[in-house]
């Protein structure tokens, strides 16, 4: 793994660690995208990001990654997850990529099954409601 995506990448797992994300921008490129699992299109920029994670992190509950992938070329990886949403068990995995300065590039979730990816759809369209599609 690169040094400056180990460096970023042991930031994240802190922030999460301590559920305080209040300095997520400084590892997030200005020009992120970030990829709902409840959205067909993508949202563009750092903002939006920040977004997303900042109100995720308030809806998951017993949030813990489990495992963890690295790409040989050491700028993507793939964290492992399990949570729960209003009662619902997911298990998901968010796929981040990384630029040669260790910032976040592209934000992927995919999260599996479909109860709790609803319940977590429910969820973040209340805590978001439409301040998010701004940045489609």
């Amino acid at each position: 793994m690169k040094a400056e995506v180990k460096t970023t990448l042991a930031r994240w797992h802190d922030m999460i660690v301590a559920r305080d994300l209040s300095t997520l921008k400084e590892i997030i490129h200005p020009d992120a995208v970030f990829r709902s699992p409840v959205a067909h299109s993508p949202y563009h920029g750092r903002d939006a990001l920040v977004l997303a994670l900042s109100t995720v992190i308030t809806v998951f509950e017993d949030f813990t990654y489990h495992r963890e992938f690295v790409e040989p070329g050491g700028k993507d990886v793939v964290l492992e997850f399990s949570a729960h949403v209003d009662g619902k068990q997911l298990k998901g995995v968010d796929l981040i990529k990384f630029d040669d300065d260790g910032q976040i590039i592209e934000f992927e979730v995919m999260i599996r099954p479909v109860s709790g990816l609803m319940a977590l759809g429910q969820r973040m369209g209340e805590a978001i409601g439409g301040k998010i599609g701004e940045y489609k």
